[in-house]
């Protein structure tokens, strides 16, 4: 499991490194007013519903399907499903694109509604929307077959292909000069985009053999199991994105740049989430479905905590990085061309706030498989909609009167990081109840560990970050990158050594490639 993990990882890194190039260019160029802000919301649009529609209630209610069918009646049964799916869902996305064209308006007008006091940037953002809802079609299908690859256990392209939409945008911005606006540019790429990951993961399946293909939609029992699992698991992924809307509705009430801010912070944010909880998820589910259809929960509940173990292990120093240097993180990577020295403090704050629900979030994705693992998608949609609307509710309070800005952005930052402990602590409890998860001794021993690292990796980066304030002030060129660069170095070597050091006193076994 280790090196499909890795693997996973590996493509999940190589995307966010990408996707950080592509937003350090798309920083430059759009920097964090009128033009970036209008291009945010265009882009959150098909995410938002890729989303609901795509990989969070796709992969819940698809994956354990085809991967019991595929283990137990073969692969020519689980491809006859697959392509079921294929049909319907063909059907379906290209309902939704029909009806966002014609609603184009009302739907960004409902995502920001805050835009409609400056007309100029309301109709950039649906201009910009009709360019990038396309990529929902595309993506949804993406997801798809990138779950029947999952489920036989291939998960290269899958993970490869969202380094093709940092690509594509790149290229696009690259060429902005032909294009009405730099906005417009990065929205074409989008579009692009959804076409060439398609095309990736399609050539892999057919590579497979396992290629879906159209065929006449059925109502068997497999399909009802699907749908089944499907209902519950579309309420649980639409209530993340109530949370996410909510985001892009206040801050676009809020002064210009808010929405940006929280895109940059998210963007960061999101650099370990997708690294590390999205590959957790990836390769946790299907396997723990297999072993629990096996008859082996023992072994499933030992995957999950090695995989829970690890994923905070290398959540942990994001977590204290961000806490205690996010506005030099934010100088260094995106403070130039037009991302001034307050986008960056302005981001930064936001950072900071994220960060606090970080080691929630890249638990979640493992605490969810002991439920997903079962066919049992309606407990973790329940305990979403509770985190959603504790997330909602503070984000109400803390930002407070928008007029007035309240807590800002950072609010809703926080109000994120609330909701998302709220959400893994009722499915940790609802799991030990039901005996799907067993924490043992080992993964105990391993948060010590990782609690004792983190102190010192406190303690290292503060002062490397003081004593090499007053040398990196000399330089001329690039110093904030290589200030930060250093006192990263410094905390992941203070780091690495005290966890290794901590696991080997407790006699915890450090995890193997196999």
């Amino acid at each position: 499991m280790l090196k499909h993990f890795i693997s996973v990882s590996g493509f999940t890194l190589l995307s966010r490194v990408t996707g950080l190039g592509r937003d350090l260019l798309t920083a430059a160029v759009l920097g964090a007013g009128l033009l970036a802000d209008a291009f945010f919301v265009a882009l959150r649009l098909p995410n938002h519903f890729r989303a609901i529609f795509g990989e969070g209630a796709f992969n819940a209610a698809f994956v354990p399907v085809f991967t019991r069918l595929h283990e137990a009646a073969g692969e020519a049964a689980a491809r006859r499903f697959a392509d079921n799916v294929w049909t319907v869902m063909v059907l379906v996305q290209a309902l939704v694109l029909a009806l966002a064209f014609a609603f184009m308006d009302q739907v960004v007008g409902l995502l920001a509604p805050g835009f409609y006091a400056d007309p100029e940037k309301f109709a950039l953002a649906v201009d910009l929307t009709r360019i990038t809802f396309p990529y929902l079609f595309f993506i949804t299908l993406v997801t798809l077959v990138s779950g029947m690859l999952n489920g036989v256990g291939r998960f290269a392209a899958a993970a490869a292909a969202p380094v093709l939409l940092n690509v594509s945008i790149v290229a696009a911005l690259l060429l902005a000069w032909l294009f009405p606006s730099a906005a417009h540019a990065a929205a074409w790429g989008v579009a692009a985009a959804g076409v060439l990951e398609l095309a990736l993961v399609y050539a892999d399946a057919a590579r497979r053999g396992i290629a879906p293909r159209l065929a006449r939609p059925r109502l068997d029992t497999d399909m009802r199991a699907f749908l089944r699992a499907l209902g519950p698991a579309v309420i649980g992924s639409a209530g993340v994105q109530i949370a996410l809307f909510a985001d892009t509705i206040i801050a676009s009430m809020l002064p210009t740049g808010a929405v940006s801010s929280i895109y940059y912070a998210d963007r960061l944010y999101q650099l370990p989430i997708g690294v590390i909880a999205i590959a957790a998820g990836t390769v946790l589910l299907p396997r723990m479905s297999r072993l629990i259809a096996a008859g082996n929960d023992t072994e499933a509940h030992r995957a999950q905590n090695r995989t829970l173990a690890l994923s905070l292990a290398l959540a942990a120093p994001c977590m204290v990085a961000f806490l205690l240097v996010p506005e030099r993180i934010m100088d260094a990577l995106f403070g130039r061309g037009a991302f001034t020295a307050a986008d960056a403090q302005a981001a930064g704050a936001v950072l900071a706030a994220y960060a606090l629900g970080l080691p929630a979030i890249v638990a979640i994705p493992a605490l969810v498989a002991s439920f997903r693992a079962r066919l049992d998608t309606a407990t973790p949609a329940i305990v979403s909609l509770v985190g959603i609307g504790v997330n909602v509710a503070l984000k109400i309070l803390l930002v407070g009167d928008v007029l007035h800005a309240g807590l800002g952005a950072p609010g809703l930052a926080l109000a994120t990081a609330t909701g998302a402990w709220v959400n893994a602590g009722l499915l940790f409890v609802l799991a030990r109840r039901r005996q799907w998860a067993a924490p043992d001794t080992t993964l105990a021993c391993t948060l010590a560990a990782i609690l004792a690292a983190c102190l010192v990796l406190a303690a290292a980066t503060a002062g490397a970050d003081t004593a090499l304030a007053g040398w990196t002030g000399t330089l001329t060129h690039a110093r904030a990158l290589i200030h930060i660069g250093l006192v990263a170095l410094a905390g992941g070597l203070a780091y690495g050594l005290t966890l290794i050091a901590a696991l080997k006193l407790a006699r915890v076994p450090l995890p193997k490639r196999q």
